[in-house]
């Protein structure tokens, strides 16, 4: 029997980014594009060149003297740095794909080693000897790409593609019907994502970058050129300052007070698909001590529970009582583009903000849910068939670690902080324990569903209640009629917070009752002044008006 996880409080970011866009102009155009082609040239050759050295020894002092010479000496920094990030990056993704390997072919095995049509303990065997063959083929396949990675990862032999490398792939696949991109337009949208034109801050120079500067009144921008295109500065030094007015509307107050006292680095993209460049400034944002759970424990929590189409939330006092209507927030993100999806999912998260501000709220409980493991061995475990390939599809749809990086950012926005607990069975004792009394609880236009009762279960356990609910009392005892449910601290936690059987079923406990006092039972009475008990068939006799009652 497997035990809950303890809940945790959810660290802030430790940095901040925002974004305005460059107007430019032809000629700006031309030298910004001229910069980080050049650059990107470099930064590809550099990436190369680490790949190559591995995790013996990554040389960057070596590799940044080399740089120097073709463009500066902060320019080769941020490309070194860059290219170390990158490797580490493609290290940790070679080392999770192994892991989920590992744990996709241990399920195949486990199955395979039952009967078809059979079941051992809690593993069932495949249904038919078709679906075992080719889950056998299937393992051989996830074998052999096991074994590479292990090779691989022994060798330290990464593969880094600048660009990325689905973005490559694709340029063999222009002449499909479904695919609406020509060459040109891939040419131009590979050589976008290939510039480089990144310039880490420094806290010693004028206003936090030496590389690209940004004047927050004057509103200007510069940009120091490398040595092969120092010819195209028009001002001193090298530099190049572009005609348009730059300035960040969104925390434009932060920025300059960051960017007058600490270091910030900026990122040049373009964006060939509406022919756009973008300047992004990101800082470090002061470290906050998070408060602690039995702090946080002391005010309203708002419960949130994520589904694939809506958001159900449930505002719950302290005590654990659901307060208020169960609230309802839409999140259709299916069949859309992935910047509208994005623009739907904030602006979920910005409703979730307002509604726990408006309730009084400290904290927003949430499930500590990735399904990652559901993606790796989902095709065993999430159901066969038409119907196990519809609910994979739905699971692998729901934007768990997108929903989490925005619910926590805008959280630390507004002033909030963010528990996150155990996923496991919030759902089922949502149903079975609380959906029928909410139901009874709140008004008949009212409908509570099995979402809004997992938001309950969320809730109560970031607040260090029992999920479920004590069997055995009576309706009017647990308040019921006046709307209002019991809240009972955990006492004693492991064992009271186990997952059920197998079968999802519990029995219910039947209510123990007092035990009887201990007593001694008394013997023969027999007083001094009295002759002693009857004798044996001896009868007394019946007086008349006394009746006998059993």
């Amino acid at each position: 029997m497997s035990s809950i996880r303890e809940s945790f409080v959810v660290a802030r970011p430790t940095g901040i980014r925002i974004r305005t866009r460059l107007p430019l102009t032809a000629a700006d155009h031309a030298v910004v594009e001229a910069v980080g082609v050049h650059l990107g040239r470099l930064a590809g050759a550099d990436l190369a060149s680490r790949c190559r050295l591995g995790s013996v020894n990554e040389q960057r002092a070596t590799r940044k003297r080399t740089l120097t010479s073709q463009s500066s000496s902060r320019w080769a920094g941020s490309i070194t740095r860059t290219s170390n990030d990158q490797w580490e990056r493609a290290v940790a993704n070679l080392a999770d794909r192994r892991l989920g390997l590992r744990r996709a072919c241990r399920t195949i095995q486990t199955r395979l080693a039952v009967p078809v049509g059979h079941k051992q303990a809690l593993v069932r065997g495949y249904a038919t000897r078709a679906e075992r063959f080719a889950k056998q083929s299937r393992l051989q396949h996830l074998l052999a790409e096991l074994a590479g990675i292990e090779r691989r990862l022994a060798a330290d032999r990464m593969a880094v593609c600048r660009g990325g490398r689905r973005l490559a792939k694709l340029r063999h696949s222009l002449d499909r019907d479904d695919v609406e991109l020509t060459v040109a337009g891939w040419r131009a949208r590979w050589q976008a994502e290939r510039l480089f034109l990144t310039a880490d801050g420094e806290a010693a120079k004028q206003w936090g970058n030496e590389t690209i500067r940004v004047h927050p009144d004057r509103q200007w921008c510069e940009v120091k050129l490398p040595a092969p295109v120092a010819d195209l500065a028009n001002r001193p030094r090298g530099r190049y300052r572009l005609a348009c007015p730059v300035r960040f509307t969104y925390r434009g107050q932060e920025w300059a007070a960051q960017a007058a006292t600490g270091a910030v680095r900026y990122d040049i993209t373009y964006d060939c698909s509406k022919a756009r460049w973008y300047l992004d400034a990101s800082w470090r944002r002061p470290m906050v001590q998070a408060p602690s759970l039995q702090e946080l424990r002391q005010h309203r929590v708002l419960g949130v529970d994520l589904n694939a189409d809506h958001l159900a939330c449930w505002v719950l006092d302290p005590s654990g009582n659901p307060t208020g209507p169960p609230d309802t927030i839409s999140l259709d993100l299916g069949g859309l583009p992935a910047s509208t999806r994005d623009g739907h999912l904030r602006a979920a998260v910005a409703a979730v903000m307002a509604l726990a501000t408006a309730s009084g709220c400290r904290s927003i409980i949430i499930e500590d849910l990735d399904f990652t493991d559901a993606r790796q061995t989902s095709r065993e475990s999430l159901g066969r068939g038409r119907r196990g390939k519809q609910f994979r599809t739905t699971v692998s749809g729901i934007p768990t670690r997108k929903f989490r990086t925005l619910l926590v950012g805008m959280a630390a926005n507004h002033d909030l902080w963010v528990i996150a607990v155990d996923p496991r069975w919030t759902s089922k004792w949502g149903r079975r324990y609380w959906q029928a009394p909410l139901n009874l609880a709140t008004k008949p236009s009212i409908t509570v569903t099995g979402h809004h009762a997992a938001a309950v279960v969320i809730g109560r356990r970031g607040l260090g209640h029992r999920a479920r609910r004590r069997p055995g009392v009576p309706g009017h005892d647990r308040r019921i009629v006046a709307g209002e449910l019991p809240a009972r601290p955990v006492r004693d936690r492991s064992r009271s917070q186990g997952p059920g059987p197998s079968r999802g079923q519990r029995a219910a406990i039947s209510p123990r009752k007092t035990r009887p006092a201990d007593r001694s039972r008394l013997g023969d009475q027999v007083a001094q002044d009295r002759s002693g008990p009857p004798a044996a068939g001896h009868r007394p006799a019946r007086s008349e008006g006394t009746v006998r009652r059993w």
